[in-house]
C-alpha cells in the first residue's frame, strides 16, 4: 500500500470513527423520514420541516453502529450492551438456559445493564463461542430498569458455548418504550467476542448470566460499553469491585 492509499485509507477510518454508519435495521426508518421531510420542504410546510429534521437525527443516533476496539484475553468476557451498570445479584437462570446441559440450576451472578435511549442499542457477544441456545419469550413492558422486568417483559435468551465448553448466558429484555428484539444471529451461528448479535429498538436492558466462580469486574453504577468494558474472566480470582461517584 503506497503513501496515497494509505492517506485515504487513514481518512476514511478517522470519518467512520467520529461519524458512526447507520445499522442496517434503521436504515428503513431514517430514509422513510428523509423523504417525508423532503416533501413537506418541497411543499414549504417549514414550520412542520424542523421537527421532521430533529427525528431525521434522533434515527440516525439511535440506530448508529460505532466500531469498537474489542480486548483479547483468555476467558475475557465483555459487556454485551453499552449502558449503566442496574442491578448485580445471584439468581437461578432462566429456566429457558437451565439444566445439566444449560447454564446448570444453581445460582449464578448476573450483572444486569440498563439501556436509555440515548445508547448504542446493538448488542454484541460477550464471549466467542457458539450459540447453542435461542428462545425468545413474549411479555409486557414494565420499566427495564426493575428486577421483575427479567420474568414479565418480553425477553430473547442466548446461551453461548465456548470452545473449552463454558457457557455464558445473556438475556434481551424489552423495556417501557422497546417494543421489539431484532435478532441478528441464529442457533448453530459461531460469533466472535465483541460481535454483533441482535438489537433492541428504543431503550431496554441486558443480563449477562456469568459462569460459576467467575467475580464481576464492574460496579453498580458504572457505565459500560458493549464489545469493550470487561465483566469479567472465567478463571480469574480477582475481587469484586465497589464503585463510588464523584
Amino acid at each position: 500500500m503506497n503513501k496515497e492509499e494509505q492517506r485515504k485509507n487513514s481518512a476514511a477510518q478517522s470519518i467512520r470513527w467520529h461519524f458512526p454508519s447507520i445499522h442496517p435495521e434503521g436504515r428503513k426508518f431514517f430514509v422513510i423520514a428523509v423523504i417525508i421531510s423532503a416533501i413537506i420542504t418541497y411543499f414549504s410546510w417549514l414550520w412542520m420541516a424542523w421537527p421532521l429534521g430533529v427525528l431525521c437525527f434522533c434515527v440516525a443516533a439511535f440506530f448508529r453502529d460505532p466500531i469498537r476496539t474489542v480486548p483479547e484475553g483468555d476467558g475475557l468476557i465483555v459487556s454485551p450492551a453499552d449502558g449503566m451498570v442496574c442491578l448485580i445479584a445471584d439468581v437461578p437462570p432462566p429456566p429457558e438456559l437451565a439444566g445439566a446441559d444449560g447454564l446448570g440450576d444453581a445460582p449464578l451472578t448476573r450483572v444486569s445493564i440498563f439501556m436509555s435511549v440515548f445508547d448504542v442499542h446493538i448488542n454484541r457477544a460477550p464471549v466467542p463461542g457458539r450459540i447453542a441456545r435461542i428462545a425468545y419469550i413474549p411479555g409486557a413492558f414494565v420499566n427495564a430498569d426493575l428486577d421483575k422486568a427479567s420474568e414479565k417483559n418480553e425477553r430473547q435468551h442466548f446461551m453461548i458455548e465456548t470452545k473449552e465448553g463454558i457457557n455464558v448466558g445473556l438475556t434481551q429484555i424489552a423495556g417501557l418504550i422497546a417494543r421489539r428484539i431484532v435478532p441478528l444471529t441464529k442457533v448453530e451461528d459461531y460469533v466472535e467476542r465483541g460481535e454483533r448479535i441482535g438489537l433492541i429498538r428504543f431503550g431496554s436492558r441486558l443480563d449477562v448470566y456469568l459462569p460459576a466462580g467467575v467475580t464481576p469486574q464492574v460496579a453498580l453504577g458504572q457505565r459500560c460499553l458493549a464489545g469493550e468494558t470487561i465483566l469479567g474472566q472465567i478463571g480469574s480470582q480477582a475481587k469484586p469491585l465497589t464503585g463510588r461517584r464523584l
